[in-house]
């Protein structure tokens, strides 16, 4: 064997996608279901893309459910009201994501730390108000329902229906793997590792010449195209979209999935954090309302005495080239 393959068979990614390739056929051992796995896929997109900015970045953004929210409805709206199919209208739905995110990040680029946070926080809130109240185009309290899947048609196969529960996962395993590889390549580019300057001492780089309020800015507007696009999906995989997904508990939720699988300290940290917060989330929900207590406490826990997270703990000399800048 020689030594891109090696390299190539010891690298987490393939394995990340030969899992989740066969995660409908192991999710009946373990009491799971096609959804739940579904829903997996869909998050880790979103909390990928928001890692761009907590965990390479720097940037607390604690209202990034609004543009997953944006895509949300900006699926709904187009299949219910203008157009068909699938492509164009999550295209425009990512789009959507990355123009509201570069409205917003205009304000937000030349803040970091609380003030940054704060100000996502403001935004996103007055994002999920205009979309409660403007019930004309939202739906409101009632949301947008009816929203179907159109089957695709790939040339030189047969068509594929996506209400098939096992064809949509699939289908949202094969934007899974394009979005990893994209965004792995982002943050391995000189982008990427600016970004990671930013993180580690913003005023070293602005001092050697980095612009970083547009690094920031640009930084911004891919993670909320990532997010418009995992919105979208959402709306798909639930056939509607409410506006319970723009509240700030959900932007909470990332930062959780993102610390928890240790997206501070490992690429692949949102993905485990995504699996463990939604598998938990459904086993827990299952015997008590009270839910977000155990999630408290577990979080807590993780901050105290895991401050990396689960992937931080098996972090080896070898990761060190594929991890954010940690600042150590």
């Amino acid at each position: 064997m020689n030594t891109a393959a090696r390299r190539l068979v010891r690298h987490p990614m393939p394995w990340v996608f030969l899992l989740f390739a066969v995660l409908p056929y192991l999710l009946p051992f373990i009491g799971g279901y096609t959804y739940l796995g579904t829903e997996v896929l869909i998050w880790s997109i979103f909390v990928l893309g928001f890692n761009i900015l907590l965990g390479y970045t720097g940037l607390p953004s604690f209202g990034h459910g609004a543009f997953f929210g944006v895509g949300a409805f900006v699926m709904a709206i187009l299949q219910l009201r203008i157009m068909q199919g699938m492509w164009l209208p999550m295209a425009i739905s990512a789009l959507a994501g990355a123009l509201f995110g570069a409205l917003v990040g205009l304000f937000v680029a030349k803040k970091r730390g609380i003030y940054f946070a704060l100000l996502t926080i403001a935004f996103s809130q007055m994002f999920w108000f205009i979309t409660w109240q403007w019930d004309t185009v939202t739906g409101g309290e009632d949301g947008l329902a009816g929203v179907n899947r159109t089957a695709i048609q790939l040339p030189g196969l047969p068509s594929i229906d996506l209400n098939d529960v096992t064809s949509f996962y699939y289908f949202v395993l094969v934007i899974f793997i394009i979005c990893t590889l994209l965004i792995w390549t982002i943050v391995h580019s000189p982008f990427g590792r600016t970004l990671q300057a930013i993180r580690f001492n913003e005023t070293r780089a602005k001092c050697i010449g980095y612009n970083t309020p547009l690094y920031k800015w640009l930084a911004f507007t891919v993670s909320c195209a990532f997010a418009g696009l995992a919105g979208a999906l959402y709306t798909l995989l639930r056939n509607a979209a409410f506006a319970d997904v723009m509240h700030w508990t959900q932007s909470g939720n990332a930062v959780m999935m993102v610390l928890l699988g240790g997206g501070m300290s490992n690429f692949f940290g949102p993905i485990l954090g995504a699996a463990v917060f939604i598998v938990l989330r459904d086993l827990f929900s299952a015997f008590t309302e009270h839910w977000m207590l155990i999630y408290g406490l577990l979080f807590m826990f993780v901050i105290v005495f895991v401050p990396e997270g689960i992937l931080g703990l098996f972090r080896g000399e070898e990761e060190q080239m594929d991890a954010p800048v940690s600042g150590k």
